[in-house]
């Protein structure tokens, strides 16, 4: 059994639920929690759970939730894990706070994609499941979004440090999202009369005291004109202490930096830059396609003309060669179990590895002794092995690593240099690329 995985979808945009509310530890937790599961199986329409995780995963039954809770138990809180083993993605997570601690139920959701809730009749079951929920817990404050808009809001902290905002929480309207609950004291806190007063497509006092507000009829297209005006009138009436012409003029700045870039990536680094934008997080990503479409990569400068090339000054260029290869397949050791192409020594593997050391931010994360001693020869000798085999390259050894050359068509290449500035930083792994190199010694070749 198999849970589905963010990473197993492509990146996009996430439906993202939270609930901060809180029960009756005096009661029964199986009677307390009972409410809330048959909410969840009556309207989680399209993206109910079917597995459920506590210190192992198991198929989703009720037996199977009571056992996570209590496997989950410490001395501050219990909490168990849904998920779903098919599309859409969910990763949802509820907390509950035990005593001495006051008594908090925490309900975090993510649905993955966003997309999936582009029908009306979807997104008002996502409402009455929030509703249900509010109507049987006290709840401080509930919410549902894009995710990637929260993350540009500001959320949690809203501009505040973190120990402010884990003391205050949501403790004013700080933001509008597409569904919110609003609970009795942020209703005082407002007014209840301009609380149910306040534009939107739908405002409900629940019988606890609490205001549901859902500002538009789906949460797919929060982005678009109409909803961005729907959502910055429900605000700026919420807070009137705000600008509507400027929480308008946020919410479409927001929504520009979320409207998506066509890649035009260089054409020989594509294969790479493609995967570094997967790496970045869904609301950034956009900005990062944006970055890396007009970036270009610098010439390579670790070559000579032919001409020029320094002659063998080895004593057994046999043996010197011999290093390299033990050099270059030290790397291949290294890599082997995360990059498996390195086997291959192909250009394509030269990519894979590229992708390795800049996502682990090797420059910086490794000793950097350990990298000028080890790293470095070892990748300037798997790249010019590279040259030698896929491009007709001839080593030409020198006693200096830095001074040997690989031939290629009329040029000399200078694979340990480039290993050198390839290792200075992260952004040098994309500058000095080791793919980008041989792409270039390629056109040279003649």
């Amino acid at each position: 059994m198999k849970r589905l995985r963010a990473h197993d979808l492509k990146p996009e945009d996430v439906l993202r639920l939270t609930f901060h509310g809180g029960f009756d530890q005096q009661a029964a937790l199986e009677g307390q929690l009972e409410p809330f599961f048959q909410a969840l199986e009556k309207y989680a329409d399209g993206w109910m759970p079917d597995v459920v995780e506590g210190k192992r995963q198991r198929k989703y039954t009720r037996a199977a939730i009571w056992t996570a809770l209590e496997e989950g138990r410490d001395d501050v809180f219990t909490s168990l894990g849904l998920y779903r083993t098919k599309w859409p993605a969910l990763d949802m997570t509820l907390w509950l706070w035990l005593p001495p601690r006051a008594p908090k139920l925490d309900i975090a959701v993510n649905v993955q994609p966003l997309s999936f809730f582009a029908e009306e009749e979807r997104c008002l079951q996502v409402v009455e499941l929030v509703r249900a929920w509010a109507s049987h817990f006290p709840v401080s404050h509930a919410k549902a979004h894009s995710a990637d808009d929260t993350e540009l809001a500001g959320s949690p902290r809203f501009g505040r440090d973190e120990k402010t905002s884990r003391r205050n929480g949501f403790d004013r309207i700080y933001e509008v999202c597409w569904l919110n609950v609003f609970g009795p004291r942020l209703v005082e806190t407002v007014g209840r009369e301009r609380m149910l007063s306040t534009p939107a497509h739908r405002v409900e006092e629940l019988p606890n005291g609490c205001v549901l507000l859902v500002t538009w009829p789906t949460v797919a297209d929060f982005a678009s004109k109409e909803a961005r005006l729907a959502q910055a009138r429900a605000h700026a009436h919420l807070r009137p202490d705000l600008d509507f012409d400027t929480v308008l003029r946020t919410l479409h700045e927001r929504s520009a930096r979320l409207a998506p870039v066509e890649p035009r990536f260089h054409p020989d680094l594509a294969p790479l830059l493609s995967r570094v934008v997967d790496r970045a997080a869904s609301h950034e990503r956009q900005r990062r396609i944006a970055e890396l479409n007009a970036w270009q990569p610098p010439e390579p400068e670790e070559w000579r003309p032919a001409g020029s090339a320094l002659p063998p000054d080895v004593d057994d260029p046999e043996r010197t060669l011999e290093d390299y290869s033990t050099l270059a397949e030290s790397l291949v050791a290294l890599l082997h179990s995360e990059v498996p192409s390195v086997f291959d020594a192909t250009p394509e593997s030269l990519t894979d590895a590229d992708f390795y050391f800049w996502r682990e931010e090797f420059p910086s994360s490794r000793p950097r002794e350990a990298i000028d001693e080890h790293a470095v020869p070892a990748i300037g000798a798997y790249l010019g092995e590279v040259l030698v085999r896929h491009l007709g390259g001839r080593w030409i050894p020198r006693r200096r690593l830095e001074e040997t050359q690989v031939l290629v068509g009329n040029r000399v290449w200078l694979p340990f240099v480039r290993a050198r500035n390839y290792m200075r930083s992260r952004q040098s792994l994309l500058d000095c690329s080791l793919t980008w190199l041989y792409r270039v010694a390629e056109r040279h070749r003649g």
